[in-house]
């Protein structure tokens, strides 16, 4: 008896994902290139489905492909223990805590723009491009002004 298999189209529908996704993953080696049926389709084993949700929902938790690949591999290792894929969850925690601090900084100095600039007067005379500018622009006065020693 023959195991039913996917074509590309339904594999994409099953998992969620488009086909060029698919073909991507193919060649980032995320999941494996299924042979092809007599018709010259690529024919992929129901797992694959279970793969490419695997994937998709890592993404959804800030993995990023090289990780993902890790965390694949890993799977498949006899030697790979639970701890070694909590180490790799709490480091991302770890980095997604970073970020959440970087972005809450760019919001307060946005915020502290955006509350400095009236909204009124010419662009020119801005406070977010005065801000923006600012350190152009004192570098660039200041190698005018080397610039000008040296003569």
């Amino acid at each position: 008896m023959q195991t039913a298999t996917l074509t590309t189209g339904q594999l994409a529908r099953a998992a969620g994902v488009g086909r060029e996704t698919i073909r991507f993953y193919e060649r980032q080696g995320l999941i494996a290139a299924p042979p092809r049926g007599e018709s010259g389709y690529r024919r992929y084993p129901p797992e694959t489905v279970v793969r490419l949700l695997f994937i998709r929902r890592a993404k959804q938790l800030g993995f990023s492909l090289a990780e993902i690949r890790e965390l694949l591999s890993l799977q498949q290792s006899p030697n790979a223990t639970c701890s070694d894929i909590r180490g790799r969850a709490a480091a991302k925690v770890a980095d997604i805590e970073a970020r959440i601090r970087d972005l809450e900084r760019m919001r307060a100095a946005l915020s502290a723009l955006v509350n400095a600039c009236s909204g009124r007067g010419p662009a020119s005379r801005c406070p977010i491009m005065e801000a923006l500018t600012g350190q152009e622009a004192a570098a660039l006065t200041a190698a005018r002004n080397d610039a000008t020693e040296e003569k």
